[in-house]
Order: structure tokens, then sequence, then C-alpha cells
């Protein structure tokens, strides 16, 4: 989907889970889940509400909330085979020079972060798609029954499940990124034949720099990350370019992000990637400069740019005319017909994440519609 006449509006995926939806994907976690038939009609209910909620909004390209999942990574153990035990989460760099700030970030989430991290210890392989198909069921129901004008489901990239969990079994990293690729592209090609378009989740591209590659050099992350984009590559063979997003981020969690890596530097590596669209984070007070790249770095022909142009960090709702700014600086740079609005981020990287009220982001996305509106009256001289 590409804007013609007005610049379209979408989020990065995740959305503020209820409390029901919390506890049961939180009950399988530890370890006592509920019935499946209970599971299933709490996340089929949210999505259908969710999905309504978000074209009611103006919201044109919709998801599911990542209502099923526990954590936008994490929830490949319950996918795929090889993972087993636990490791200890990686601090980011800015965070280990400002620990106060982590504590107070901490402090103001309603619940903690409560879920294992488990290591690769075994062959990496299907275990169940039940979980996929079921994902894509209940998309496809709401869908059908409200008719957005259009809809995504996301899906962890090889590069982010190797950061979050870490290799102890093959022998090289490639060889890792290798495996994880050849068993998410079963992920990745359902979604695409679903009909629905697919977001791959690449923080590792640029969170990963301050976080699991904190101690090496830009040159060797960049290495890396190059890597990371050949597994990406391949397991995204043969899908159709324009079904796809790629939404790269440097963490969306509220902190001084004094260590994320310039976007100049690794922008032409993004660009290598398959998915036709591109989300970026673009709200944020480190990253808000982030328009002029792009006057640099030329955005290739075959690309559209999802700047996100407001904070999924604070409680603050940005006024329409900041959203409308935001988004004309991107369009004056690379063409109003390639620019959507999105969120810099999702509003819950982890079902009970609650650093943003519920309540305030929904007024959010309202802003992020009534912002494009504008910007796209001025833009296209309505």
């Amino acid at each position: 989907m590409s804007s013609i006449d007005r610049i379209l509006t979408t989020h990065v995926g995740s959305l503020p889970r209820s409390e029901m939806v919390s506890d049961v994907v939180e009950a399988e976690e530890a370890g006592s889940p509920v019935s499946a038939e209970l599971f299933d009609a709490v996340i089929a209910e949210a999505v259908d509400v969710e999905v309504e909620r978000q074209k009611h909004i103006g919201i044109d390209i919709v998801s599911d909330g990542e209502f099923s999942k526990l954590t936008y990574a994490s929830y490949i153990q319950h996918r795929l085979t090889g993972f087993s035990g636990d490791s200890p989460l990686v601090t980011p760099a800015d965070l280990d020079d400002f620990p106060g700030a982590a504590t107070a970030a901490e402090a103001r989430r309603r619940r903690p972060h409560k879920f294992q991290r488990p290591t690769c210890t075994g062959p990496v392989a299907i275990r169940t798609r039940e979980p996929l198909e079921a994902d894509i069921r209940r998309m496809q129901a709401a869908v059908a029954k409200h008719k957005p004008a259009g809809a995504f489901l996301t899906a962890a990239s090889p590069g982010l499940i190797a950061i979050y969990h870490p290799n102890r079994y093959y022998p090289t990293h490639a060889a890792y990124l290798e495996a994880l690729a050849k068993a998410m592209r079963v992920e990745y090609e359902a979604i695409v034949a679903a009909g629905l378009a697919l977001q791959i989740d690449c923080p590792d591209l640029a969170m990963g720099r301050h976080t699991i590659f904190k101690h090496a050099s830009d040159a060797a992350f960049l290495n890396h990350a190059e890597e990371q984009i050949e597994a990406l590559n391949h397991a995204l063979a043969g899908l159709p370019p324009e079904q796809l997003r790629m939404y790269v981020s440097w963490g969306n969690y509220e902190g001084p992000h004094t260590h994320d890596i310039a976007l100049e530097k690794i922008l032409p590596v993004i660009l290598k990637g398959r998915p036709r669209y591109i989300l970026i984070e673009a709200a944020t007070p480190t990253h808000q400069h982030d328009w002029r790249v792009f006057e640099r770095i030329r955005l290739p022909d075959d690309k559209v740019l999802v700047p996100g142009v407001v904070d999924v960090t604070n409680n603050y709702v940005e006024h329409p005319e900041v959203v409308a700014d935001r988004l004309e600086r991107y369009a004056n740079v690379v063409g109003r017909e390639r620019v959507i609005a999105s969120t810099d981020s999702g509003f819950a990287a982890f079902a009970g994440d609650r650093m943003v009220d519920p309540r305030v982001a929904f007024a959010k996305l309202e802003s992020l519609v009534r912002g494009a509106e504008r910007a796209s009256r001025r833009l296209w001289n309505h």
C-alpha cells in the first residue's frame, strides 16, 4: 500500500493488552496455561475489538496487537525446537552509564519483566504451527468482519532471535542465523499466503549495537548486521516485497539512548533488505533529526518510508501539527507518495507493559491520524 492522494497511517504492531489478555499469556509462560479453548476465546475477542477500534480511529493498516505473544521475540520458544534454560538480560550501554534511569523507568511499568530468555541448546526446527495458524485465523476473521484498508502480522527476524536467545549449539553465528532463517521462513510464508502483510521486526540492526554487541566496534557490528540481512533475505526469498515490512528500532524503552548507532551508518545495510516498507523511529528526541539522513542517502525507488512520528515511551499526546510537521519533513525529502505515518515502536513490547496508559496510547493514535490528515491537505493542496 502506498500513499496516492494522502498519507496513509499504520503503527508498529503491539497494543496495550487488557488484564485478561495479559493473564492468559503470562499463565502460559509460567507453565500453568489455561485451556486452549479459553485462551483462543480471550485472544480472539481482544483481536476483534482492537481491529474495530483501530479502524474507527482511522488507522489504515491494522494489526492484531500481538495479543497472543508474551513478547515480540521470546514467543518463538513455543513454536521452535532447540531452546531451553534462561539467559541474563543484557543491559543497554546507555543504562550502564545511567543506572538510575533504568531503575526509574522500570518503576513506572505496571508489571516487571518476568519472562525467560532461553538459549539455543539444540537443533532449531518447527515444533508446532498451531499458534501461528491461530494468529492467522483470528486476524482473518477480524479483517473479514471489520474490513480495514490493510492488515499485517508481525514476526521476529533471524537476527532479532539471535540477539535475544544466545547461541550455545551452532559452531558459528552465521550457522545459527542460517538455521533460524530456514525455520522462520515457514512463519513468513504462511502469513503472506494468508493475504496479510508481514512485518519483520529487526531491532537487531540498530538496538543490537548497544546491547549484545556493545563491546564491539561499529565495524564489527556492521559486519554482523550484513550477516543478519543476508539471513533475512534468504528467509524471504521469493516473497513479494510489496507485502513485506521491516521494522528497525534502537529500543522502545525510556532511557538516555546516548549509545544509539547513527542511522547514517546502518541505513545502507537496512536498504539491502527485501521488504518494500521500512519502518524507523523518528519521534524520540534522539532521532527526530534523522530525516536529514535521507538528504544524503537516497531512498531507492522501490522502497517506501514509514517513519514513527509518535513516541510510545511517554504519556504526552503529540499535537496533530507536530505529527504533520514530522511527516512533511520526510515527504519533502523522499516524496509524498513514499511516506506512511506510523508510531515509533509498539505500545507494549511485552504482555503487561504499561509505559503508556492505554487511553493515552489510543489518543496518540488518534493524533497520528489527525496529523496525517493535516499533512496530506498541505502536501496535496486539498
